[in-house]
């Protein structure tokens, strides 16, 4: 396994047109504002917190909960209240899903799509895993203005593709939210692809899955998710910044400026085991903020402890962190589709070593893989700079051709 230079992908992809040029460009100018976003949620101040919808009776489903087959739609709205550019529509989903026990849940997510006819057979589905965006039900993606990661999705958008956004059972439903959990996260976005196109016959059936951050994981985990011939119209998964073994990723958190992101892998622990105790890996300080953040979405600087002062000693060895990340963790079975996987030396929170890591395994049992490094890039620039890679992949995919790997 090999890490690609961008200039193998100058020579292999198609020229860029002019439109495609300039939605590039828009991607480009917006980067930063997308990819600073999952750093800071636990620093920002009130003033500076993303303009948040309110969470209504859309979202809320009766008790008791009436069964559905996981996909079925429960209800749909056209929404208007978006920060995004006139030509993209969109449509708030209501949705059965699967939480980590098999219990029937209710989902939320959003639609994205071009205004206008669509192509013969319908818009071509790019289901988006989202990054980390809080533990509590106002959290959901779909309750911010910007969709959290709004310019990106448009981009797709503007590209001839609906966009299929789940904001994972939980966020915006009254159903505990099993976070950082990738195998539940990634149920949830199957089941929304179904959900959409119960919603808008508009959208067509080929569809492939692309995340970024924890939703970088949720799209590989989506591809694991999914036996061979299982959907002979899933294409593949793209992974951007994200990628990596649990035990060696949180061991990495935990000695960075990201340390406080151990109270949500608790949050997601406790909801899979409900024996777990809380304080048997946080200290009292970390047990405050775990439940503050159970209620509400972001924590001021002042609100979070020091890193020593957060997590107890040896949390890693405790039975029930080592068996989520067990159950969490990446390439212990085969993808059947396709692989692009992004990554960057010093982006964000997920050094390409620890991607390169995960590659190998997923390498080693056969996986189709182009693992893409950038090195000497942040992770504004890495999301930038690799547009064009992510754009040209896409379409190969959709066009049915042979995809590319750099596994040896």
């Amino acid at each position: 396994m090999t890490d690609v230079s961008r200039s193998w992908f100058k020579s292999a992809r198609p020229n860029l047109h002019a439109p495609l040029l300039t939605v590039l460009a828009t991607a480009l100018l917006f980067a930063t504002s997308v990819a600073s976003v999952p750093s800071q949620l636990l620093t920002r101040t009130i003033s500076q917190a993303p303009r948040r919808l309110p969470l209504t009776k859309f979202y809320d489903t009766p008790d008791p909960f009436p069964s559905g087959q996981p996909g079925e739609l429960i209800r749909s709205e056209a929404f208007y209240e978006y920060l995004l550019p006139y030509t993209v529509s969109a449509v708030r989903i209501l949705y059965h899903s699967r939480s980590p026990h098999q219990k029937d849940v209710a989902a939320s997510g959003v639609v994205l799509f071009p205004r206008g006819e669509p192509p013969p057979g319908g818009w071509p589905i790019i289901a988006w895993a989202h990054d980390l965006t809080g533990s509590a039900r106002q959290c959901a993606p779909s309750l911010l203005k910007t969709l959290n990661e709004g310019p990106l999705l448009s981009m797709y958008v503007g590209l001839g593709y609906a966009v299929v956004a789940s904001d994972y059972a939980g966020l915006g439903t009254n159903f505990p939210y099993a976070v950082l959990d990738v195998p539940s996260n990634a149920q949830d976005v199957i089941n929304s692809v179904a959900a959409a196109r119960n919603a808008l016959p508009q959208l067509g059936s080929k569809w492939l899955v692309a995340g970024y951050g924890h939703g970088s994981r949720v799209a590989v985990g989506v591809a694991e998710a999914l036996p061979k011939n299982a959907d002979a119209n899933y294409l593949g998964a793209i992974g951007i910044l994200g990628v990596a073994d649990p035990p060696e990723f949180y061991g990495h958190l935990a000695q960075g400026p990201a340390y406080p992101t151990l109270v949500f892998l608790v949050q997601g622990i406790k909801n899979q085991y409900a024996e777990f105790r809380v304080e048997d890996m946080l200290t009292d300080k970390g047990v405050a903020l775990y439940n503050y953040l159970g209620e509400s979405c972001e924590a001021t600087s002042g609100q979070v402890p020091n890193p020593n002062e957060l997590s107890k000693a040896g949390w890693q060895n405790n039975p029930y962190v080592k068996e989520f990340f067990s159950r969490n963790a990446l390439g212990r079975k085969p993808a059947f589709s396709p692989l692009l996987l992004i990554s960057g030396e010093s982006a964000g929170d997920v050094p390409s070593s620890l991607t390169a890591a995960t590659v190998g395994r997923l390498c080693q049992q056969k996986d189709r893989v182009l693992f893409v490094n950038y090195p000497g890039l942040n992770q504004s620039a890495v999301l930038g700079n690799s547009v064009g890679e992510q754009v040209s992949w896409i379409r190969a995919r959709f066009s049915g051709r042979p995809a590319p790997s750099n596994c040896h």
